[in-house]
């Protein structure tokens, strides 16, 4: 169970059991391998996206990057991986999907943000 020991006794005054807690457990366990599953098919599905990442080599307000691929693993409530573009890549600390064509992603170090991306420059607007 992901639920850390003061979580679980919260969970458990408000009148959770232990079997509670364990199915809740496992259904964040399946949401976050879902969102990653989700993540993962965005970025294969274009080879191209838009971010709103301040980047300081564009002047573009929404650069372009083309997309080599994003990589996910997930442990319980957790999901990191590597988002690699043509010429460079960031470490990814979490992540969602905010639509079908939209998505928010936190980038570790070197970005330290959470960065959205998009189909198109239009959905960042």
């Amino acid at each position: 169970m992901h639920f850390d020991q003061r979580t679980q006794r919260a969970l458990r005054e408000v009148g959770l059991e232990t079997d509670d807690l364990g199915r809740a457990s496992e259904l964040v366990v399946e949401a976050v391998a879902a969102d990653a599953a989700a993540l993962e098919s965005f970025f294969e599905r274009h080879d191209t996206v838009y971010s709103d990442l301040d980047m300081a080599h564009s002047s573009a307000e929404y650069p372009e990057h083309a997309v080599e691929g994003l990589d996910l693993t997930t442990h319980a409530a957790e999901m990191r991986g590597w988002l690699r573009f043509d010429t460079w890549g960031v470490y990814v600390e979490d992540g969602r999907v905010l639509d079908e064509e939209f998505v928010e992603l936190t980038l570790g170090p070197s970005v330290n943000d959470r960065v959205r991306f998009a189909a198109d420059r239009e959905t960042l607007r």
